[in-house]
């Protein structure tokens, strides 16, 4: 198997509710982005957009929501990394 396609040990952290080496890039795809995106710094997006495109990600990001956003990650995630100008936060960010 490709190196890049096995998820990096230094990303367990992010990951802590799974172990890494059972998580499918496929079919835990939507897990996988909305984890890094949250809970990653840079190192980690560098490693989800060599995974996966930016338009793989905006896409899952807006078709499965999931609402577990801090509001200032939600802000920084949809303004600077995804540059998606209109979405409902109620959707993402946790007490809201």
């Amino acid at each position: 198997m490709d190196n890049r396609h096995i998820i990096p040990k230094n990303l367990q952290g992010v990951f802590w509710s799974f172990d890494i080496n059972k998580l499918d890039l496929e079919l835990d795809k939507v897990y996988i982005i909305h984890q890094i995106l949250v809970f990653g710094n840079s190192d980690c997006y560098k490693w989800l957009f060599s995974i996966y495109s930016q338009k793989e990600v905006m896409e899952n990001f807006l078709t499965s929501p999931m609402k577990i956003y801090p509001a200032s990650i939600f802000h920084y995630v949809s303004n600077c990394i995804l540059k998606i100008d209109k979405i409902d936060e109620k959707k993402y960010v946790v007490n809201n």
